[in-house]
């Protein structure tokens, strides 16, 4: 009998778990900060792409305005993927992809910047919830660029 009402329990926990995580709400002012700005957290699941981050960027032979166009389009192309924050043809955007089963939030807030030749992508992805990510961040991230 006592099983039964322990299984319950665990049941209703997990439930409340599931809907904290998809329906906490994300406040755009917190997590639409400059890439070039931040300091990456000491902990896994947060990838970093400037010059001295995680990935260097590349330059690109287009004015920023464009890159900014193509970028938008591909993050937005990317499943569950909704802006949050910001404007990318305006400056700085911020994004939350969640994953399928459970909604867990990662942030990824992205800016294009004039640069010799072109222009370059910065950006600052970052989960939410929890310490590590098993390298979805980076995978997420390396897709975008691949892509332009």
């Amino acid at each position: 009998m006592i099983t039964k009402y322990v299984l319950i329990a665990v049941v209703l926990a997990v439930g409340a778990l599931m809907l904290y995580v998809r329906l906490s709400p994300i406040d755009a002012a917190e997590v639409n900060l400059d890439p070039e700005g931040v300091e990456k957290p000491g902990y896994p699941g947060h990838v970093l792409v400037r010059p001295g981050g995680d990935i260097k960027p590349e330059i690109y032979p287009i004015p920023p305005e464009v890159l900014a166009v193509r970028l938008e389009a591909i993050i937005m192309a990317t499943a569950r993927t909704d802006r949050v924050a910001g404007n990318l043809s305006e400056g700085v955007a911020s994004y939350v992809t969640r994953s399928a089963l459970w909604g867990f939030p990662d942030i990824a807030t992205v800016k294009v910047v004039p640069a010799e030749g072109g222009s370059a992508v910065r950006i600052f992805s970052r989960l939410r919830f929890g310490l590590a990510d098993m390298g979805v961040n980076r995978k997420r991230v390396e897709g975008w660029l691949s892509q332009l």
